[in-house]
């Protein structure tokens, strides 16, 4: 065994110290999946009448069928406006000009500190008041959504660019480009694969933020699965939870799958010198080219 790039390879006493370790853990992990099994067993969950509901037809084209589409229609109207957003404001902290760069860095910080759930809420009591009775559920979710990951996408957009060697920007100039054409031409395609990773981890974040329309009453899976199934059919709170999360779970291995499918396809196609951005949170070193582009988007 070889060393690696940050640890060495383990010996032998390591070795076996690991796989104690490992069926340990494994060995914990099934105690605590029998636990919650035995507890579910003891309450009843398990029965089949409980889970009938989820074999009917009915059940599916009522309700999380539904359920669904609200959750896809709202994730998909504000990723793409989320997209715009963070692609304008990261673009304009970018800006030679200091007052762009003032009030689209204070537009980013002031979207990213304030906890969603709380923007969602001031949304949707302050629609009614300035344009009247309706329902505002769709509009207060998605302009939440919309402000609080495209500011976070706005710090990857930036970062992205900034990961990009300073001399593909020098040899832009060198040329003769205008910063726009320097911007469109050289820095963003290369950007864009960099990019991507961090993108679509902040969209899967996105398309779990929309389970907070529930607070709302927006009519989403979650709603679906959490109140009007159980009311429905009393008793069915558990499998229909079970049976949401499931779908969740898949709807976000499906985006990561083809994040990475995308990711790889871009890098074969298009050739970069920056390196990929690290997901929103990550706190790391700057990279090689001293541009910070892990550690800014933390």
């Amino acid at each position: 065994m070889s060393a690696g790039v940050l640890f060495d390879a383990p010996g032998p006493r390591a070795r076996v110290r690991n796989a104690i370790l490992t069926a340990v853990s494994v060995v914990v992990l099934v105690a605590a999946v029998y636990f919650v099994y035995a507890r579910f067993d003891a309450k009843g969950q398990w029965e089949g009448e409980l889970w009938k509901p989820f074999l009917e037809g009915s059940t599916w084209t009522e309700y999380i069928i539904p359920g669904l589409l609200g959750t896809l229609k709202a994730a998909g109207i504000s990723a793409v406006c989320a997209l715009i957003f963070g692609a304008v404001f990261g673009l304009a902290r970018l800006s030679d000009h200091r007052w762009v760069r003032g009030v689209a860095g204070a537009v980013v910080e002031t979207f990213r500190a304030i906890p969603l759930l709380l923007l969602i809420f001031f949304l949707f009591f302050l629609a009614p008041s300035v344009f009247g009775s309706g329902d505002y559920t769709l509009i207060a979710l998605v302009t939440g959504l919309t402000l609080y990951n495209g500011s976070v996408l706005a710090e990857i957009v930036r970062a992205g660019v900034r990961a990009v060697p300073i001399g593909q920007a020098e040899a832009a100039q060198a040329i003769g480009l205008r910063k726009s054409q320097m911007m469109r031409l050289v820095l963003l395609p290369q950007a864009v694969t960099a990019m991507m990773p961090a993108i679509v981890s902040q969209l899967v974040v996105l398309l779990k933020d929309t389970a907070l329309g529930y607070i709302i009453a927006y009519v989403d899976l979650l709603n679906m699965g959490f109140k009007i199934i159980p009311a429905v059919y009393f008793g069915s709170l558990i499998p229909a939870a079970i049976v949401i999360g499931v779908i969740y779970v898949g709807l976000n291995m499906s985006l990561s799958a083809l994040a990475t499918w995308l990711e790889k396809r871009t890098r074969r196609s298009t050739r970069t010198a920056a390196t990929p951005i690290a997901p929103p949170g990550f706190v790391g070193e700057p990279d090689s080219t001293g541009a910070g582009g892990v550690g800014a988007v933390a």
